[in-house]
């Protein structure tokens, strides 16, 4: 009872949040061409949800994310909580931070202007017409010096076994030969149970690895790559010195 009371403040908040302070931050975002105010506004905004929920979450190796490098960071994905969580533990990277997001999203307004002035690409899996000028555009932004989140499963693991990776955000990193770095998110998966909208006050870590250079590889090297990167989020995952307390 007290989850779903706490769910119901968060949700209420955060709704009022976007729709009081989400316009005037796309406007004044609009109108001097600079993102940060969305970032830094958005970064308020999840760290309230947070709060609210009763969810803590905790972060090892955070040396790995660096401002002064380009780089993609590849995560496991397995709850509607991890985007924010790994919004928040990204912030280093402001506003130089890139999101390879699934398409579908786009029919949420707000955000999708947020989006589009961000700079954040939409994957549109299946459509090879449409992938194809988004992973290009999403490299070139890599080159640029921007990072990128990607969660390579496409889609929330249901038992939170590791699911297979896409090959998009790889090929986006190969073209661009910028670092990728395997990260593990645990405990997110009990903040939100299957079938179920409310939130669980649980803890939640965070755990960057070693960065795994493409340098000198081709396209042709892409499963490979793949394989190296989910084995190292598997290991991260399993590694039971930095299990998260129940």
């Amino acid at each position: 009872m007290i989850a779903a009371l706490r769910s119901i403040v968060t949700y209420i908040t955060v709704t009022l949040y976007v729709a009081l302070v989400g316009p005037p931050l796309l406007l004044l975002a609009a109108i001097t061409g600079n993102p940060r105010p969305l970032y830094y506004g958005g970064l308020l905004g999840v760290r309230l949800g947070l709060a609210l929920s009763g969810i803590r979450v905790s972060v090892k190796g955070a040396e790995q994310v660096r401002p002064d490098r380009a780089a993609v960071y590849a995560v496991n994905h397995a709850s509607n909580v991890e985007p924010p969580i790994l919004f928040v533990a990204l912030s280093p990277l402001f506003p130089r931070l890139r999101i390879l997001y699934k398409a579908e999203l786009r029919k949420l307004p707000i955000l999708t202007r947020a989006f589009d002035i961000a700079g954040f690409v939409p994957l549109q899996r299946g459509n090879r017409d449409q992938s194809l000028p988004a992973i290009e555009r999403a490299a070139a932004a890599l080159r640029d010096g921007n990072s990128f989140l990607i969660f390579p499963e496409g889609t929330r693991s249901r038992t939170g076994q590791l699911l297979p990776f896409k090959k998009g955000g790889f090929v986006m990193a190969l073209k661009a030969q910028a670092p990728i770095v395997p990260v593990a998110i645990k405990g997110a998966r009990a903040a939100m149970r299957k079938g179920s909208p409310w939130i669980q006050p649980v803890h939640v870590e965070v755990v960057f690895g070693e960065p795994i250079p493409t340098t000198g590889l081709s396209l042709d090297d892409r499963d490979g790559l793949v394989a190296a990167v989910r084995g190292e989020v598997e290991r991260l995952l399993s590694d039971r010195s930095d299990e998260v307390l129940r």
